[in-house]
């Protein structure tokens, strides 16, 4: 009795594990989907480095000259699970979310200086997030 019962299970994982292997089991579940964001600071001048904790390398545990971490002089896509994020660089950071639908919501204070809320593209225009006087300063209009 106890050998057919093992069996009958045994005939039900390998069974369960066809179907799951064919593609029967249908698509994983929203929360488990990766999704492409891009993160675009290559607006800030002088170029720097970001990290996503958890996503990139840190910025803080490496030296500059070998640091593997993204600079902000090129465009990133980093393949993000819907959940919390944060955007971290040297002079500032920044809490952001990737919501079921793959796409990204953030602090409606960081207008000024943070673009993309609803897209697969988080755009940072600022090395930092004050004031937020509603204008952008001039200081973030100089180009070197």
């Amino acid at each position: 009795m106890i050998q057919r019962e093992m069996c009958r299970s045994m005939m039900i994982g390998i069974a369960v594990l066809a179907w799951t292997a064919t593609g029967l089991a249908g698509p994983p579940p929203a929360h488990l989907k990766e999704h492409t964001i891009t993160i675009d600071a290559t607006e800030l001048v002088p170029a720097s480095w970001w990290q996503v904790p958890g996503v990139t390398p840190s910025i803080y545990n490496s030296d500059p000259d070998s640091l593997d971490a993204p600079k902000t002089s090129a465009r990133r896509d980093l393949q993000l699970k819907p959940g919390k994020y944060k955007f971290i660089s040297f002079t500032f950071d920044f809490p952001f979310v990737v919501n079921l639908e793959g796409t990204l919501e953030f602090a409606k204070s960081l207008d000024q200086c943070i673009e993309g809320r609803g897209s697969h593209t988080l755009v940072v225009r600022c090395k930092r997030t004050y004031p937020h006087g509603g204008e952008r300063d001039s200081y973030y209009e100089q180009k070197q």
